[in-house]
């Protein structure tokens, strides 16, 4: 009897052929009547497969008894109650592998672009008043910066990896000290302190929320860049808005938001804040390989096989 799943977001086109070829694929992204939906096929549903924008908290697993696994297509899982998982030992996974290459390319082009300023040299450029406006204002060159990084996961080092190729010098906050060939700083304020750019990718969540507070921002300086491409809420952006229109902190590239799918309109009035609407994993490669990987880990869940991308909950 093939194991039931329960749907919360419909997923890529070839891994929904194979979900519903191998499992009993029960669409509650589809019903009229989500109660109703659960009520009939709640008891029989072993696994959940989603994106990590859906809420899954106690009240829907309460209605799901049989519940092992929730295979997450994404790398964030923000709207899940990680400690309800971890109490009824339900296993996460999540597609973090899938696009770390993807974010990590797309942090450093924000980082290149907010460090040369090429919105602003767009913008010069398209006002049709080049010749008017004269050369514009020469920029110190990435090369012999310092990149500091904020989470030294797999998508961080994929970031340092890239980073060595601009010949910049990668220093890192991490809760704890990695083998890498990095900088580690066990205090977020002397990482920014001493970086000339600051990218963000830590996971979301409530215990990353604002940990890029007003002191981190300030300690990065007037000529400083912050890009974030890991999750809004982890930037305090008020803090950020304020130094940014103070002189505090020199400029934003940023490609997630607290309010999203909506951006503070504050930013988008600033000429030195590079925006991005979320497109750190938006290509079709990532996208196709992060719908694969959540049913990877399915298989290998119901194959009894040890699984690909699992995260650790803390039980």
């Amino acid at each position: 009897m093939k194991p039931s799943v329960l749907m919360l977001a419909p997923a890529r086109p070839s891994a929904m052929e194979r979900l519903a070829r191998d499992y009993d694929l029960l669409r509650l992204d589809e019903a009229e009547d989500r109660d109703a939906f659960l009520d009939r096929h709640g008891a029989a549903c072993r696994a959940i497969v989603t994106h990590g924008h859906k809420t899954i908290d106690d009240a829907l697993l309460d209605r799901l008894p049989a519940l092992e696994i929730v295979s997450c297509s994404s790398a964030g899982y923000d709207a899940f109650d990680v400690d309800a998982l971890a109490r009824r030992d339900i296993r996460l996974t999540n597609a973090s592998p899938a696009l770390a290459q993807e974010v990590a390319d797309m942090a450093m082009l924000l980082a290149a672009a907010g460090w040369r300023r090429l919105v602003e040299a767009d913008a010069w450029v398209r006002s049709g008043d080049w010749a008017g406006q004269g050369e514009f204002p020469l920029r110190r060159g990435l090369r012999g910066r310092t990149l500091g990084i904020v989470g030294m996961g797999t998508i961080g080092q994929r970031i340092a990896d890239l980073a060595g190729a601009f010949g910049v010098n990668v220093a890192y906050w991490n809760r704890s000290e990695r083998q890498v060939d990095a900088v580690y700083h066990a205090d977020l304020v002397d990482l920014a302190r001493a970086s000339d750019i600051l990218i963000v990718i830590v996971a979301g969540g409530e215990g990353t929320r604002h940990l890029i507070s007003a002191p981190v921002i300030a300690a990065l300086g007037p000529e400083g860049l912050l890009v974030n491409v890991a999750r809004g809420s982890v930037v305090d952006e008020e803090a950020l808005i304020t130094a940014l229109q103070d002189g505090t902190l020199g400029a934003a590239a940023l490609d997630v938001f607290a309010s999203e799918p909506e951006a503070d309109p504050r930013f988008a009035a600033m000429a030195n804040v590079t925006l991005s609407p979320h497109l750190g994993s938006a290509t079709v490669e990532s996208r196709e390989a992060m719908s694969a990987l959540m049913v990877d880990n399915l298989d290998a869940h119901f194959a009894g096989r040890p699984l690909l991308s699992e995260v650790a909950l803390t039980r």
